[in-house]
C-alpha cells in the first residue's frame, strides 16, 4: 500500500534517493545514508518501525541483485562468506529483537568514534584491499567468517548504519580479502541481514508494500550500475568510494549523535 498523503512529487524524490542508495550501496555499502534519511524526511507522518521495514523491502531486492552480479563476475570467498552469511539472518534477528528492549544511546554515540577510525586507517594503508591474499586455513575462515555474521548481522539489526562498509573493511582487514571479493562478500551477508529484519517487521505490519516495491525498482537499477561500475573500475576505485562513504557517514552519524549535546553548549 501507499500511504494516503503520498504526492507525486515525494514519490519521485523517494525513488530518486532509492536509486542513489542502490548505486552507492552496492560499491561499498552505506545506501543507507541515503534511503532512510529520505523516508524519514519526506515522510514524517508514518511510524519509525514502518518506514524501516519499507526501507528493507527496497534494499533487499537492490541487494539481492548486487549479490548476484558479483557472484557472476568474481570468485566470492564462499569458505568464509558462506557460514558469515547463515549466522548474520541469526545475528540480525536477535538484533532486531534486542532494539525493542534496551536504548541504543551509547552506540549512537560511539559509531562515529569506529567510523573515524575505519577511515583513518583505510587512508594510511594505502596497498590495503588491493591484492587478494587469504590469512588463514579453511577451518579458520569458516569459524571466524561465522563469527563476524554472528556480530555484523546484530548490529544490523540492533542499529545499522554503516554496516555493508563494516562488513567490507573487515573482510579486507581480518580476513586479507581484496576489495571487490569483500565487497562481494559483504552483499551476501547484507541479503541475509536485510530477509532477517523483515522477518521481523513484515509480519507485524510495519511495511508500506507498494512503496516499498516501487522503490525497489530504482534501488535495482542503481545496483546495476554500482555493481558494474564496481567491477570494471577494479579494486582502487571501490577503495576511493568506501572513503568517501565513511566520511559522510561520519558528519551524518556525528551530527546525529553529538548535534543535541552540543546545542545546548552554544
Amino acid at each position: 500500500m501507499f500511504p494516503d498523503s503520498l504526492d507525486a512529487l515525494t514519490l519521485i524524490a523517494l525513488c530518486m534517493a532509492s536509486f542513489g542508495a542502490g548505486l552507492i550501496d552496492a560499491m561499498v555499502g552505506g545506501g543507507g545514508l541515503i534511503q532512510v534519511p529520505a523516508l524519514f524526511g519526506l515522510l514524517p507522518g508514518q511510524g519509525h518501525a514502518t518506514l524501516l521495514g519499507t526501507n528493507k523491502i527496497s534494499s533487499v531486492v537492490g541487494t539481492s541483485f548486487a549479490a548476484y552480479r558479483y557472484s557472476k563476475a568474481i570468485q566470492v570467498p564462499w569458505n568464509a562468506v558462506l557460514p558469515a552469511t547463515v549466522m548474520a539472518l541469526f545475528g540480525a534477528y536477535a538484533g532486531a529483537y534486542v532494539v525493542t528492549q534496551i536504548s541504543t544511546e551509547v552506540l549512537r554515540l560511539l559509531l562515529p568514534v569506529l567510523l573515524v577510525a575505519v577511515a583513518v586507517y583505510t587512508f594510511v594503508r594505502k596497498d590495503l584491499g588491493s591484492v587478494h591474499a587469504p590469512k588463514y586455513t579453511r577451518e579458520h575462515e569458516r569459524l571466524f567468517g561465522a563469527l563476524l555474521g554472528l556480530a555484523i548481522g546484530f548490529y544490523d539489526g540492533f542499529f545499522g548504519p554503516g554496516t555493508g562498509s563494516f562488513l567490507m573493511v573487515a573482510f579486507v582487514v581480518f580476513f586479507g580479502f581484496d576489495f571487490l571479493a569483500a565487497t562481494a562478500g559483504a552483499k551476501m551477508v547484507n541479503v541475509a541481514c536485510n530477509l532477517a529484519s523483515l522477518a521481523w517487521f513484515a509480519p507485524s505490519g510495519h511495511v508500506l508494500l507498494g512503496l516499498g516495491l516501487t522503490m525497489a525498482v530504482f534501488n535495482l537499477t542503481g545496483a546495476k550500475v554500482g555493481a558494474g561500475l564496481a567491477i570494471r573500475k577494479g579494486a582502487g576505485f571501490v577503495r576511493k568510494v568506501l572513503l568517501l562513504v565513511v566520511c559522510l557517514l561520519i558528519l551524518k552519524t556525528g551530527h546525529d549523535s553529538y548535534g543535541p549535546y552540543l546545542s545546548k553548549l552554544f
